[in-house]
Parts: C-alpha cells; structure tokens; sequence
C-alpha cells in the first residue's frame, strides 16, 4: 500500500492514495490553514469508520441479511497534551433492514473488532479503549 501526500499551500495538502483517490487534508485558521479539508486525525477516525462499517456490512451481506442502510457514527476522546493521540473511541453502528435479527448484528459487530477491522484492531493494540455499540432499525 503507498500514499503521497504533497503540501499545496499554507497548511493544505493533497493526500493520494495507491490506487488513486484524492483527498484534501487542512488545518485551522489559527495554525495557519485555511479549513478547507478534514484534519489528519479527522481522517483516521474516519477511516476507522470506513474500515468497520465495510467489515459490518460484509458479514451481513454474507449471513443474507436485508440492509438497506449501515452508518456508522464515531465519537473519539484525544489526549490533552501532545502528543494529542486518541484514548477512547465509541462506535456506534444504525443498522437498518427487513427483519434484522440481533443475533446477526451483533456478531458481525463483534466479528469486526475483534478479527477483522485492522484499523480498530492496530488502535486498540496501541491503547486506545474503544467500545462497540448498535441499534437496529426496521426499514
């Protein structure tokens, strides 16, 4: 896997990925940005999101479940002093469907922070606590 990230101006940059997707990454007014992208840590939680919600989805794509919609919604707790990295991190999964059975979503939650997501699985074994939550909503 490779990305480039190339800086364009003030504290705006340009990342790319591997396989060619584009993504603007900046930094607020006051450390000399312009605020017209996502954070860089605002791009991890996100990308932690992308990874769950993909493995989620996944899994009940493969047990034959009827979703019609899977977000995932992510609240994250850093560090006061700097390094800022991240302490805590709650995921919270809305799934919704036809006759969505807990059983099922539950498991593919489990499933996907316990052996799946790598971007949970590389948080969680550098120390950040993070906790699983769902709810299911009958479409």
């Amino acid at each position: 896997m490779k990305a480039r990230v190339k800086w364009t101006d003030g504290r705006q940059f340009v990342a790319e990925s591997g396989s060619g997707h584009s993504v603007v990454i900046d930094g607020p007014p006051d450390h000399g940005g312009r605020n017209s992208g996502s954070r860089p840590m605002e791009m991890m939680l996100m990308g932690m999101g992308g990874c769950s919600a993909f493995d989620v989805l996944n899994i009940l794509d493969k047990a034959r479940a009827d979703v019609t919609d899977c977000v995932a919604e992510l609240e994250a707790e850093r560090a006061d002093g700097v390094p800022s990295v991240f302490t805590r991190i709650h995921v919270h999964f809305v799934v919704t469907g036809r006759g969505l059975k807990d059983n099922q979503v539950q498991r593919a939650v489990s499933l996907s922070a316990e052996k799946y997501c790598s971007a949970s699985i590389m948080l969680a074994n550098g120390g950040v606590e993070i906790e699983h939550s769902y709810e299911i909503v009958e479409a």
